[in-house]
């Protein structure tokens, strides 16, 4: 029973088996979650991210041990536990477009894997399943935070 609860956990609720992009079909759980985290003071989202990642590690490895330990595409857990990281903190990301907008770069950083993502592959188990997101996430977040501070800096300035 505990590991049909984790299969269905690590698949996202059975999003990660779409037959087409999985990842990003998953990913799609991480979008409440992180409408709902922005809602939430700064620490209590830095808290929360903390919690569901150490969370996620155990949940996909265990689901990868009915892969042969790969990080197979219907283990989706670490992308959605991970996209909240592409916006914490960043209140713009409560505006529909820019919560888009972010879902769009962090799944663009999460498929291609460009330097320094690709390197968190060679680690194994749980930890480097979820490791490769957490920093697509991460440079997902950079994009969007300086993104937004230029785009605020062209607006005109309100009365």
């Amino acid at each position: 029973m505990l590991e049909t609860v984790n299969f269905w956990l690590a698949t996202g609720f059975g999003l990660g088996l779409a037959p087409v992009a999985p990842g990003t079909v998953g990913s799609l759980l991480g979008v409440p979650l992180a409408w709902w985290l922005l809602s939430r003071p700064l620490v209590q989202q830095g808290a929360v991210m903390v919690i569901l990642l150490a969370l996620a590690v155990p949940v996909c490895h265990y689901a990868s041990l009915q892969f042969a330990g790969l990080d197979h595409g219907s283990i989706v857990a670490d992308e959605f536990l991970a996209f909240p990281l592409a916006v914490i903190g960043l209140k713009a990301a409560r505006h529909p477009l820019v919560m888009a907008l972010a879902f769009v770069v962090y799944r663009f950083f999460d498929s291609i894997k460009p330097p320094p993502i690709h390197l968190a592959e060679y680690v194994q188990g749980g930890f480097g399943i979820v490791l490769d997101d957490v920093i697509a996430a991460l440079v997902a977040w950079v994009v969007m935070a300086i993104g937004l501070k230029l785009w605020q800096r062209r607006s005109p300035q309100r009365a």
